[in-house]
């Protein structure tokens, strides 16, 4: 159950498909044979119940099925609704447990995706009265401009595995920070956003020859101070709403600045 003011919802995890390895107390290596198939995965489904939202009528809900289906920005806020509800119970687990080494899931790592409605018998194992299946590959961008962005990356990994390109800490600092601010936890993205912010001026100042990253940075070391009193704030409690806002326009800012660096190099 996730409750979020007055609305709850319920989070339904399964486990499909192969069975999950037997724990032993020892690694044994065996011997491997050449054409030997590798073991099938097991597939996780995750169901979320918007518990506050029940329809008077099968017909009603078959028409907000149909509308929600229609209007991509009702399928991409229902889409972010799920994953956001996901990633805050793997986040919940891992603090829980110690793991330090926490899962997480966006819509680009998803196998398939639905909508629907059905009965709480059904929605409780998963199951559905009526849904629509949602590509989730799908995208505006020209398959040119696609296969460039996803070329990119694969191009600086190889050259960071390679030794020919060294990451920064605040490439890591400010991953987390987006991470923590999209998730809902502002309080930790204000924090980690400081050191993130106060690395980056030092690991990437002059690193480009270039207008606008002149701009950004020093953009950022005006703010410096801004983002030092968001994180002070965060140690004693929340943010407000206007201070939340500031808060992300430092991230968005950091994050222009690190887009640039990595299209442009340098």
């Amino acid at each position: 159950m996730l409750r979020n003011g007055t609305e709850e919802r319920v989070l339904v995890l399964e486990t499909l498909g192969a069975p999950a390895p037997v724990r032993r107390r020892r690694r044994r290596a065996r011997e491997a044979k050449a054409d030997t198939a590798p073991s099938p995965l097991p597939l996780a489904r995750t169901t979320l119940v918007r518990a506050f939202d029940v329809f008077g009528s099968e017909a009603e809900a078959k028409r907000w099925l149909e509308e929600s289906a229609a209007a991509e920005d009702t399928v991409d806020a229902l889409l972010a609704e799920a994953i956001e509800a996901l990633n805050r119970a793997l986040h919940a687990h891992a603090v829980a447990s110690g793991d330090p080494s926490p899962q997480t899931m966006s819509l680009r790592r998803a196998i398939a995706a639905r909508i629907g409605y059905g009965s709480g018998e059904q929605v409780a194992v998963g199951e559905f009265t009526a849904a629509h299946e949602i590509d989730v590959q799908a995208g505006s961008e020209s398959r040119r401009r696609q296969r460039v962005e996803e070329l990119r990356p694969q191009e600086r990994v190889a050259a960071v595995l390679g030794g020919r390109e060294q990451l920064d800490a605040c490439e890591t600092l400010i991953l987390r920070a987006r991470a923590d601010l999209d998730a809902g936890r502002v309080r930790e993205a204000a924090l980690q956003l400081r050191v993130g912010l106060e690395v980056l001026l030092v690991e990437l100042k002059g690193a480009l020859s270039d207008p606008g990253h002149e701009e950004d940075v020093t953009t950022l070391a005006a703010r410096r101070k801004e983002a030092g009193e968001l994180a002070n704030t965060a140690l004693e409690g929340d943010l407000s709403t206007t201070q939340t806002q500031a808060l992300a326009d430092l991230l968005a800012t950091s994050e222009r600045v690190l887009r640039r660096r990595r299209v442009l190099g340098g």
